[in-house]
């Protein structure tokens, strides 16, 4: 089994209260079991939400409130739940200061990127969890 962010899936958990169905991922489903989770959600924030990106070591959303706890806890809560199912691969979002895979916003707003990883993403490494983007597995890095 490998883990997924939801909104990849066609969960409506984003920010925004939408998803972010990507069709490879879905026809990946099809062939490989996943376990859909999303860490923002699961750190107790609802959906829609306002719009949050990483600046410096903080999470901070677009009316200036500092969100990094839900974050964190929404991570743990992860790793978690990982663990317990001996899930060693995840599939991410790219950009999300949550799910973000190598790639998220500049904490500006202003929809520029830079390297980097969400909060998510690099408690998952730490911890030995391989995480890809949606991006990552279109060139079939699972």
């Amino acid at each position: 089994m490998i883990g997924c962010s939801a909104c990849l899936l066609g969960v409506a958990c984003r920010y925004d209260g939408k998803s972010k169905p990507d069709n490879t991922v879905i026809e990946f489903s099809k062939k490989e079991r996943l376990f859909r989770f999303c860490p923002e959600l699961l750190g107790g924030l609802p959906a829609p939400r306002a719009r949050s990106e990483i600046r410096g070591d903080k999470v901070i959303n677009e009316h200036g409130e500092d969100i990094t706890e839900f974050l964190k806890i929404g991570a743990e809560k992860v790793l978690d739940l990982l663990l317990k199912r001996n899930i060693k691969k995840v599939i991410l979002k790219q950009n999300s200061p949550s799910c973000g895979c190598g790639i998220i916003y500049d904490g500006t707003f202003t929809g520029r990127l830079i390297k980097g990883d969400g909060i998510t993403t690099a408690l998952l490494k730490k911890n030995g969890i391989e995480v890809v983007s949606e991006k990552e597995l279109c060139k079939d890095r699972i």
